[in-house]
């Protein structure tokens, strides 16, 4: 294990949403994919676990990480117990598109209710979770966004000039292309009504990368599944490194022009 930490805000769990005690009941799975995440899973991990969320349950899906994730998360596993936190290993990385769907597809499996994509690094916050399920089981959501861009969202004051205007040009460019009006459609914060998942057809997926965040979304509205953003503030990752790559920008790149184009065939 690195030893470098990534330790949430203490008060996170202090400042959630309190729900009432049938909503906070809810099963939920947090979906967490892990590739070298050692240094960013056991703060996560206990920041979810202080929630007020009693239905809440984290399934880790590591991609064989070499720093030692996999066990790291089976340690947490012991610590709290299985109806608390899982873990899925897979046999090698195949993209953050593919961890999710299988997380997503044994979470359904499971019996949870509704599913939380949330990414180890930090970067979506904790405080937060309580609230989006809040939105969902009042608004009747199929999908909750954990959003970026619109009125009152936020995004890192560590991240240059270059790097918002190019995360707001990708969301933008998707958008476009596919005709949607979801502000953020590139976000990775995404709470999931279990029937609107099994309405997706998950193993139908194609995106293995990035472009997961997209496909899912133009699927869910495809299918008449209604959606809601919720403004986030988005932090960066603190420890680690980003797993963002050419091929994954090139999928990106390409992937709203292939649903397009099948939408319309």
């Amino acid at each position: 294990m690195t030893s470098k930490q990534y330790r949430p805000d203490a008060e996170s769990a202090a400042r959630a949403v309190a729900l009432p005690d049938d909503w906070a009941a809810t099963p939920l799975t947090v979906v967490m994919p892990t590739y070298n995440e050692a240094g960013n899973l056991p703060g996560m991990a206990d920041a979810l676990m202080e929630l007020p969320l009693p239905g809440l349950r984290l399934l880790v899906v590591d991609d064989s990480s070499p720093d030692g994730t996999g066990d790291i998360a089976d340690a947490y596993a012991r610590r709290y117990g299985s109806e608390r936190i899982a873990v899925l290993h897979r046999a090698g990385k195949e993209g953050l598109g593919r961890a999710y769907a299988a997380g997503m597809a044994q979470a359904v499996a499971d019996g949870a209710r509704y599913v939380l994509q949330m990414d180890a690094d930090g970067s979506h916050p904790v405080a937060k979770v309580p609230q989006l399920l809040g939105v969902a089981l009042s608004t009747g959501a199929g999908v909750t966004i954990g959003s970026r861009y619109v009125q009152g969202g936020s995004l890192s004051e560590v991240w240059g000039a270059h790097r918002k205007l190019l995360s707001r040009w990708a969301n933008a460019y998707a958008g476009t292309i596919l005709g949607t009006r979801v502000r953020d459609i590139t976000g990775g914060f995404n709470l999931w009504r279990e029937d609107a998942l099994r309405a997706i057809d998950l193993a139908s997926v194609d995106s293995a990368g990035y472009s997961f965040q997209v496909e899912m979304k133009y699927r869910a509205l495809r299918r008449g599944q209604g959606v809601i953003e919720v403004p986030i503030h988005f932090e960066d990752r603190t420890v680690g490194e980003s797993k963002m790559n050419l091929m994954v920008q090139l999928e990106s790149v390409a992937m709203p022009w292939r649903l397009r184009a099948r939408s319309r065939g």
